[in-house]
C-alpha cells in the first residue's frame, strides 16, 4: 500500500530542484553512453517501465545493471532528450509510496519520433539517487491529435449544401462498402470501443465487430442485480469522462447506455450483430483474412493489417463436470444466462461457485425471496468493497488530474505491485476483522493470496478467486445464506445433492458460477491450434511479471489482445493503439 504524506523541503533545496538536477544529469550520461555515470544515478533497489518511448512495446527492467542496460541498448534508435518537469502537470511532491519517502515528479522529454511523459521517484534519503522511473510516449510527432486546440474545423460536418451531410457520411463510412479497415476489433465493448475511439483520432481506419445486437449489450446482458465494484473515478472511458452526477458505483445498465453514447459520440464504426468465425494472416500480402457473419445472416472476408480481441479475456461459458449432474430434475442455469430471482420466491435453489458472480446472484436471489444456498469449491479471498478501496481508489482520491493518475498507475512493475498489495492487505484485514471471522465461524474457506497479495494479483494471475462484499458475506454470516462446502458433496441426484453424511439438500434451480473458457480456447477456436500455441497463454502472468500477451504485439505478427476492468481498457488502449499506428506509418516494421 502507498499511503500520502507531504512534507517539507531539505537542504535548501526544492523538490523540483531535487528533480530538475536529476534529469539533467540523467540526460547527460545518456547523451554520452555513459555507463558509470548512469549507474550512479540509481538506487541498490530500483525499477524502470517503458512504455513504447524507448523500446516500442511493455518492457519493465528491475536493477541498476539491468536499467542501465536497457537504456543504453534503446538510446540510439530513441534518442531522448530535452528532460524537463512537466508544463502543466502535477507538481513534484514529497510522500510516500510503499512505505517509502520520495519525491515522485511527473516529467517531460522527447525521442526522434514522439513526444513523451514519464514519472520518476527518488528517495528523500537520497534524492540523487532514482527509486522508480517510467517512460511513456504520449504522441508522434506530426500525428498529433486532433482535439482540443487542435479539433476539426468544422467545415467537413456543418452546412453540406448540395452534398452529403455529416450522417449521411456516418453511414457511408459504417458500410466498408469501398474499403477494407486497417484494424478489425472484436469486441465492442470498453476496452474495444476504448481502442477505436483512439485510432479513429490516430487516423487509422478502425471496425469493431461485436455479436450482439446494440453496443453495451455485455453489459445489459447480465443478471439485474450488477454494478461496478469500484468507484467512478477510476473508470472513464478515454476523452468522455461520467457525468459529475453519476452515482460512485454505476448499475450496468448505465454503463451499457454510456457505451452505446460513447460509440456514437467519438464516431467508432461498428457493426453489431457480427461475429468472427474465423481468420489466418497472410503472411506475403501482411493482412488477415478475417470471415464475419452478419447480422442478416450474409458473411464477408475483411483484410485488416491488424486484428485486436477485446472480447474481454473469456470466452463461452463453462460447464461444470460434477458427479450426477445429469440425474438432477430441476433447472440449471449459468450465471451468464441468469437475469432475476423473480420467478424463484421460496424455492430451494444451490449455486454452485463462490466466486464474484457467485455471491453476487445468491445475493439476487435471497432478495427475491428465495432459500439459497452456496456451494464452495475452492477457497476465496473476501475484501470487503470499503476495503478494497484502498487499492480501487489508489492515486484517485489524490486530487491529481485523470492524466497524472493514469501515467502513476501505470509505473510499478511486478515486484512493486507485490509490495503495494501486500501492504494494502495487512490493512484490508485490519479493516474486515469481524467480517472474515465471521465468516470463518460459518466455514467458509479463505485466503489472502499465494503470497499475501490478495483480490488484485489474484485478477492478474487467474481473474477470479475472490469476491468484494456488497452484503452477500453479510448474510452468509448471519446464516440467510447457506453454506455448502463442495468436497461434503456425494453426488447430484434428482431433487438436489446428495451429501456425504446422507442428507439431501433440496434444490429447484441450481446457477453454476464456473466461470468461462479462456481466451487460448477462443483463438484456438477462431484463428487455429498453430496460432494458439504461438503465441502462448492470454493474461496471467508472464517471464517479466507483465500481463500475458495483453496491450503489445504477440508472437503472431498483426495480432493484439486488450482486456480488463474500465481503468485497463482507458490507460492501456492508448498504447495499443501507437503500436498499430507506429506500424501503419512504418515506424516499427
Amino acid at each position: 500500500m502507498e499511503e500520502l504524506t507531504l512534507s517539507g523541503t531539505r537542504c535548501g533545496l526544492t523538490e523540483a530542484d531535487h528533480v530538475a538536477q536529476w534529469l539533467a544529469a540523467f540526460e547527460q550520461a545518456l547523451r554520452d553512453g555513459d555507463r558509470a555515470g548512469l549507474g550512479q544515478l540509481f538506487a541498490q533497489d530500483c525499477h524502470w517501465r517503458d512504455l513504447l518511448a524507448f523500446t516500442w512495446t511493455i518492457t519493465p527492467h528491475e536493477g541498476c545493471s539491468a536499467i542501465v542496460g536497457g537504456l543504453l541498448q534503446a538510446q540510439p534508435g530513441a534518442d531522448a532528450r530535452n528532460f524537463a518537469l512537466g508544463q502543466g502537470r502535477t507538481a513534484p511532491r514529497r510522500l510516500k509510496r510503499l512505505g517509502i519517502e520520495v519525491i515522485e515528479a511527473i516529467f517531460a522529454f522527447e525521442t526522434a519520433v514522439g513526444r513523451c511523459h514519464g514519472v520518476l521517484r527518488l528517495p528523500a534519503a537520497r534524492p540523487d539517487k532514482a527509486y522508480v522511473l517510467m517512460t511513456s510516449l504520449d504522441e508522434l510527432k506530426g500525428h498529433e491529435l486532433p482535439i482540443n486546440e487542435l479539433r476539426p474545423s468544422g467545415k467537413d460536418y456543418s452546412r453540406m449544401f448540395g452534398g452529403e451531410n455529416w450522417a449521411g457520411r456516418r453511414i457511408q463510412e459504417q458500410a466498408f462498402a469501398d474499403r477494407e479497415p486497417a484494424a478489425l476489433i472484436v469486441g465492442g465493448g470498453q476496452a474495444g470501443l476504448n481502442i477505436a475511439a483512439r485510432l479513429r483520432l490516430l487516423g487509422v481506419d478502425a471496425l469493431v465487430v461485436d455479436k450482439l445486437p446494440r453496443v453495451g449489450d455485455v453489459w445489459r446482458t447480465r443478471y439485474n442485480a450488477l454494478a461496478l465494484h469500484n468507484q467512478v473515478p477510476l473508470n472513464h472511458l478515454a476523452y468522455l469522462p461520467f457525468p459529475p452526477s453519476w452515482p460512485k458505483y454505476l448499475p450496468k445498465d448505465m454503463l451499457g447506455n454510456w457505451l452505446e453514447t460513447y460509440a456514437s459520440a467519438m464516431e467508432c464504426n461498428v457493426w453489431t450483430g457480427t461475429e468472427l468465425l474465423s481468420g489466418r494472416y497472410d503472411e506475403p500480402a501482411g493482412h488477415w483474412e478475417a470471415r464475419v457473419r452478419r447480422a442478416d445472416g450474409s458473411e464477408r472476408v475483411l483484410e485488416p493489417r491488424h486484428l485486436i480481441f477485446a472480447n474481454g479475456i473469456a470466452g463461452a461459458p463453462r460447464k461444470p463436470n460434477v458427479p450426477g449432474l445429469p440425474d438432477f430434475k430441476g433447472e440449471v442455469v449459468h450465471t451468464h444466462g441468469y437475469t432475476d430471482g423473480a420467478e424463484w420466491r421460496g424455492k430451494n435453489v444451490l449455486v454452485l461457485g463462490a466466486g464474484t458472480s457467485g455471491h453476487d446472484i445468491a445475493q439476487d436471489l435471497h432478495g427475491y425471496g428465495a432459500k439459497v444456498k452456496l456451494i464452495q469449491r475452492g477457497s476465496i479471498t473476501v475484501v470487503s468493497v470499503e476495503a478494497a478501496a484502498i487499492n480501487h481508489s489508489l492515486y484517485y482520491d489524490e486530487g491529481l488530474p485523470l492524466q497524472d493518475c493514469d501515467l502513476i498507475a501505470a509505473c510499478s512493475t511486478y515486484p512493486l505491485l507485490v509490495r503495494g498489495y501486500q501492504l494494502a492487505v495487512k490493512r484490508m484485514i485490519e479493516m474486515d476483522k469481524d467480517l472474515l471471522a465471521g465468516l470463518e465461524a460459518r466455514g467458509m474457506k479463505m485466503d489472502m493470496g499465494e503470497d499475501g497479495t490478495g483480490h488484485q494479483m489474484k485478477l492478474r494471475r487467474r481473474f477470479g478467486g475472490y469476491y468484494l462484499n456488497c452484503g452477500a458475506s453479510d448474510l452468509i454470516v448471519s446464516g440467510e445464506i447457506g453454506l455448502l462446502q463442495y468436497e461434503d458433496i456425494e453426488r447430484f441426484v434428482a431433487d438436489g445433492v446428495l451429501m456425504k453424511d446422507g442428507r439431501i439438500e433440496k434444490a429447484d434451480l441450481l446457477v453454476t458460477a464456473t466461470g468461462y473458457q479462456d481466451q487460448t480456447e477462443v483463438v484456438r477456436e477462431i484463428l487455429g491450434a498453430d496460432i494458439a500455441a504461438k503465441i502462448g497463454p492470454v493474461w496471467g502472468l508472464d517471464a517479466e511479471g507483465e500481463l500475458a500477451n495483453m496491450f503489445k504485439p504477440t508472437a503472431q505478427k498483426g495480432l493484439y489482445f486488450a482486456g480488463g476492468g474500465l481503468a485497463h481498457a482507458r490507460i492501456y488502449s492508448h498504447y495499443i493503439a501507437m503500436q498499430v499506428k507506429a506500424r501503419e506509418i512504418g515506424l516499427v516494421s
